[in-house]
Parts: structure tokens; sequence; C-alpha cells
């Protein structure tokens, strides 16, 4: 099983040293942790894209450029690109000059992002037409890619294309690899079987357990459609904080993660008010429910533990970290990523 590294960039005051990072800090933080990563032996980072909130990481292919030129071997991916909001032909563009100065590193994972409905407003779009702009722009994306030649296209969402070829074309052929971010919905599950992409759960947002559907539905239809049973991926995430000692990771994550979790529903409440939604916000549990179900937390041994339970369970073949919310400093992050390397990834890899 693969190990990568997730970042949403969220941009808190540490609770704990009562510290806020600048924004030139924390994008910093994001490019010097890919480098740890890879140097820890993850085999990838992903960096996830948000508007309008204290996720301040909104340019994930430019940030991916900058950790392009820092590394060798990292896979560079999303978590997610927000592919039903973008121009696609820009995203196609943007994450294939990605693909050629890394060297043909690029992995995107696309998602529809609905959790956050501003941006939907913001972008002067409209969140009822979410699943078919998705899938739209994915699978044009993809055949911009793909073509050898020019090509002409015409859709719903976008103006129409004539014999047009991107520039650059991805260094990766015929296409780089593609994740969908999803489990929700079964449209992202038809659609990651339609293009041939991995699955990305996003078992951050719930218990794993409500995601086995999606990954069975997921497998059916794609054998259903002559695929390959060892080309498909099934991936997930998860919330995570490790130490030698599982009391005092828990003791040093608490107050990091729910601060964290309180902040992501004010972020959500938020975007519903001023889409004209109703607020509804993610359940939260108390610390030891949130860390025993989304996250993962403690001791080396407890954490392999818990990773491996999510491999049997889920059928996967990639699980994403996501180490850094909640205003870890440097310091303390960077030893996270490095035990993760040392002791957890050697005994998961064979799973």
């Amino acid at each position: 099983m693969d190990v990568g590294l997730l970042t949403l960039g969220d941009w808190l005051v540490d609770p704990v040293a009562g510290i806020r990072p600048s924004q030139t800090q924390r994008h910093r933080q994001i490019i010097e942790q890919a480098v740890v990563a890879e140097r820890s032996g993850f085999r990838s980072i992903h960096l996830g894209e948000h508007h309008f909130s204290d996720y301040i990481l909104t340019s994930p292919p430019v940030v991916l450029g900058a950790i392009a030129e820092r590394t060798t071997t990292l896979r560079l991916s999303t978590g997610v690109a927000l592919a039903a909001n973008l121009d696609p032909v820009r995203v196609a563009e943007d994450y294939a000059t990605v693909d050629v100065i890394s060297g043909g590193r690029l992995e995107p994972c696309f998602g529809r992002g609905n959790i956050f409905a501003d941006v939907y407003t913001f972008f002067g779009q409209d969140a009822n037409d979410a699943a078919p702009r998705f899938a739209e722009n994915v699978k044009l994306i993809d055949q911009l890619w793909r073509a050898d030649a020019p090509i002409s296209w015409q859709g719903e969402f976008r103006a129409p294309l004539t014999d047009v070829t991107i520039r650059p074309t991805p260094e990766q052929r015929p296409t780089p690899p593609i994740w969908i971010g999803g489990g929700f919905s079964p449209d992202s599950v038809s659609l990651a079987v339609e293009i041939g992409a991995g699955l990305m759960l996003p078992t951050v947002f719930g218990t794993w357990e409500m995601f086995v559907p999606a990954v069975e539905a997921y497998k059916t239809q794609w054998e259903a459609a002559g695929r390959d049973p060892a080309t498909r991926r099934i991936g997930c995430c998860s919330h995570m904080w490790v130490s030698r000692d599982g009391a005092h990771a828990r003791s040093t994550w608490e107050p990091r993660y729910m601060y964290y979790l309180d902040a992501v529903n004010e972020w959500i409440a938020t975007a519903q008010r001023r889409a004209g939604q109703e607020v509804g916000t993610l359940p939260l549990g108390d610390f030891e429910t949130m860390s025993s179900t989304v996250g993962i937390c403690g001791s080396v041994d407890e954490v392999v533990d818990r990773m491996s339970h999510a491999a049997e369970l889920l059928d996967l073949d990639t699980q994403l970290l996501m180490l850094d919310m909640g205003g870890a400093p440097d310091g303390e992050l960077f030893e996270a990523i490095e035990l993760v390397g040392a002791e957890v990834i050697p005994r998961v890899a064979a799973l």
C-alpha cells in the first residue's frame, strides 16, 4: 500500500502556542513538508483547493510547481482540484505544465467541493449543476490530455472548441493518472469507472464504514466495464497524528484537532449562509470519538493497526495522511512526518 501526505492549507492560530504563522510562512511550510515527506518515504503529496475561507491554499498547481523543483520522486497530486468550478481547458493546461516541469510526476485528484456551497455562487455557477458540470469538465480534461491531434468539442457548460490542441501536452502518455474524489455520490463512482480513474474516498467527512457501498459499487462497475481489476485504485484520507508514546500523541493533538474541526464547521456555515442555504454543519463528537473514527492518533503500533483496518475494510492501495491541521508548528510536524516514514510506512507497505 502507498502512503501519501495531504494538506488543505488551513491558516489557524496554534491553540497550544498561541501563534499564527504568516501566509508566507504557511505556504513555505506546505512546500517544506513535501520535501520532508519525500525524504521520509511518502509516495505522494496532495494539495487541497479552497476559496473564500481561511483555507488559504487556493492555487495547487502553483505550489505543486514549487514542490516539483524541490523534489525528484514525489508524485504530485491534489485533494481535490475543483474541476466543477474551474475552466477545464485552463485546468488541463495548468496541470499539464506541472507534469512537464516535474518530469511526469502529476497524478491529480478531481472533485466537486460541494461542502463549501459559496464556491458555486462566487464563481457564478449553479450548485444544482454540480454533477453534470463536473463530469463534463473532467471528461474534457481527459480528452484534451489524450489527444494526438487537434480536437473539436461542444458541451453544455462552456464555449465550444474548434481544432484545439493544448500546450503543453503532459509528459505522461496517454494521460497522467487521474483520481476522482468521491464516495457519497453514485455519479462520482460511475465517472471514475467511465474514464478509468482511481476512486479517492473522502473519509475525513465520515466513518470508514460509510464508504463500503461506494467501494463495492466501484469494484462491480469496474469489472462490468471490462476493465482489469488489477488496474483499479482505491484510496482514502485521514486526519492523523503519531508519537512514540500514544498518550503523548493524544494530549498533543487534541487541542489542535478539535480547534481545527470547530473552525471547519464555522467556515462551512459561513459558506452556506452566503450561498443562501440552510446551515447544516458536519456532525462532530468529542476527541475520543473523532480520533477513533474519522481520525487516526496514537503510537506507531496504534496507527499501524488503524491503517491496516482501513486497508482491509475498504480494499485500499493508497492512504493519505493529513498531519498539519490546527496550526501545528514546523518542528513537531516534520518530526511526526519523519516518524511515519521511519516506522509506519515500512509496516503498511505490504498491505
